[in-house]
């Protein structure tokens, strides 16, 4: 049994407020791991060709005002 398959079962196993408390930390790891990453991909440059892109775009009239 995996690592992963064993988490399933241990949230399988949770009562309702546990679940929830649960919830609401993964919530909370998992938009910090993606803002970790984000932060990551910008600094290493991995974002600059998209920003390029969005400028370039935005100075020919391809885009719109949200």
């Amino acid at each position: 049994m995996s690592r992963v398959e064993r988490l399933e079962d241990q949230v399988k196993g949770l009562t309702a407020e546990e679940l929830k408390s649960f919830r609401e930390w993964f919530t909370q790891f998992d938009a910090d791991s993606w803002d970790a990453q984000i932060e990551a991909d910008a600094k290493s440059g991995k974002l600059q060709a998209f920003a390029e892109r969005a400028a370039r775009d935005h100075k020919s009239g391809r885009s719109t005002r949200l």
